[in-house]
């Protein structure tokens, strides 16, 4: 029964404004804290049933043992929701399961009123931005073809418009051309389309990053996704290169690499072949890895951009105490590292760097540390223009974070409860000639503007002017 004592003690802590989540949990002995943490945090997600169901069943006003609604929340999640109370048959746990049945009964009440066919249905965030964050769903083409999704979808009822407005409605995506946006109710979880594989259950701001890397669909191609578990980028980068070439994909943590296996199987991903190793660990010059052109960075992050998960609860983000401010610095120096080995590869010739921070430290002031380093300067790594990398996307990099503001206009931000998405941050690093040779192709290179419009073209005189000014333009 302490265990259960102990996440009480964090309950009422955590009622009583005494710190954040992270703070109190800091407290809890270090064998306890993750057991404890798991179930403060899931308590948390369904507190606003639990609530209701102990107080329709009497049981803090019948059982004068349970003598706070905190520990009857956490006992009576782990009768409901668990594999029962983990303790001795004591007077307290006795106290409870005299009541299993209508405790049973209330909850299965709250469940039809719901209209709930699940239990994780109930789970609530309590996060408002969540609620704006439509249900994201990527076509896998390599297992059939976004004409095919769409009509599928169409014979289910699904009708195209603001999957904000309605239950059946959803939208093609303008972004990411495979991704479609349905109402953040609808469940895929034991759809055949998702069991299957055909479709991938992915925020639209985490397809950024392989949509930008935009690696090539030939039989020589050789890309890295350097931190890959779960699976999710793997398996769009994999779409994307339409399953040619070589893609391998790095994860240390033995248990992740087990669920990265799985994913990719499921999403029959051939060219891909899954590696459990810490990416610093190789050697940029290995023959096997080394002839990477195209590598994916999404290294381990402060996941501050996250709006439905629980852990943000109860944090005072607005106060960001000394133990979060060091742990960023930690969190920055390692992604910094991550980058300056990726630059390393002889080959490479574009890096997506990402997180799902909303902090500058971890996004603007680590990407403005990596043009400084020796990897970029030797390198002639620049940051992409704007031009390759979401162009028609309207929120960039924060200026004032940057050494040159106009770097910051080649970053993207997802900003959570603002952009329908969750908080992303993606930039792209190339090596100097290929920044050259894409810029000079695009819309921005004076040289080109005729083909964005005759307004554009201008007399011959002006394009002769405007061609001495191009050198100066570029970055």
């Amino acid at each position: 029964m302490n265990f259960y004592f102990e996440a009480v003690s964090v309950l009422d802590k955590l009622d009583a404004k005494k710190g954040s989540i992270k703070g109190v949990l800091a407290s809890v002995p270090e064998k306890n804290r993750k057991r404890t943490a798991a179930l403060v945090i899931e308590t948390l997600k369904y507190k606003q049933v639990l609530s209701e169901v102990i107080d329709a069943a009497q049981l803090l006003k019948q059982e004068k043992k349970i003598n706070s609604r905190n520990l009857a929340l956490v006992l009576v999640h782990d009768l409901l929701l668990a594999k029962g109370i983990q303790a001795g048959d004591g007077p307290i746990k006795q106290a409870v399961l005299r009541h299993r049945t209508r405790l049973n009964g209330e909850f299965q009440r709250v469940k039809i009123k719901r209209g709930a066919t699940s239990t994780a249905e109930l789970a609530q965030t309590d996060d408002a931005r969540a609620a704006s964050i439509p249900r994201y769903v990527r076509v896998n083409q390599t297992c059939w073809t976004v004409a095919d999704a769409l009509e599928t979808f169409q014979e289910r009822g699904y009708q195209e418009g603001d999957p904000l407005s309605f239950p059946k409605a959803f939208q093609q995506d303008q972004h990411i051309p495979n991704l479609f946006a349905f109402h953040p109710s609808v469940r895929f979880t034991e759809d055949s389309l998702y069991t299957s594989g055909k479709i991938i259950l992915q925020d639209k701001a985490s397809c950024f990053p392989a949509h930008v890397l935009s690696p090539p669909a030939r039989e020589d191609a050789v890309v890295i996704d350097a931190t890959s578990a779960p699976g999710n980028k793997a398996s769009h980068l994999c779409a994307i290169m339409q399953n040619k070439g070589k893609l391998y994909a790095f994860e240390r943590d033995r248990k992740r690499f087990s669920t990265l296996k799985k994913m990719l199987a499921k999403a029959h991903c051939n060219n891909v072949e899954a590696v459990n190793l810490d990416f610093l660990t190789v050697s940029p010059n290995d023959p096997k890895y080394g002839r990477a052109t195209h590598i994916l960075l999404d290294p381990s992050c402060s996941g501050s951009g996250i709006v439905n998960r629980m852990d943000h609860l109860l944090d005072n983000a607005e106060e960001e105490d000394d133990g979060d401010s060091e742990r960023l610095n930690k969190l920055a120096a390692f992604q910094l590292k991550m980058i300056r080995h990726a630059m390393a590869f002889p080959s490479v010739q574009r890096i997506v760097y990402s997180t799902c921070s909303v902090h500058a430290v971890e996004n603007e002031h680590v990407v403005r540390q990596a043009l400084k380093t020796e990897e970029a300067i030797s390198g002639n790594f620049k940051l992409a223009p704007k031009r390759d990398i979401l162009p028609a996307w309207h929120r960039r990099g924060i200026h004032d974070e940057m050494d040159e503001p106009v770097h910051a206009d080649s970053l993207v931000r997802c900003s959570p409860g603002e952009d329908g998405t969750n908080g992303f941050f993606v930039s792209l690093f190339v090596r100097a000639n290929d920044a050259e040779d894409e810029w000079q192709g695009t819309s921005m290179n004076p040289k080109k503007r005729k083909t964005v419009g005759d307004a554009d073209s201008g007399p011959p005189a002006a394009k002769r002017k405007r061609k001495k000014k191009s050198k100066s333009a570029t970055m």
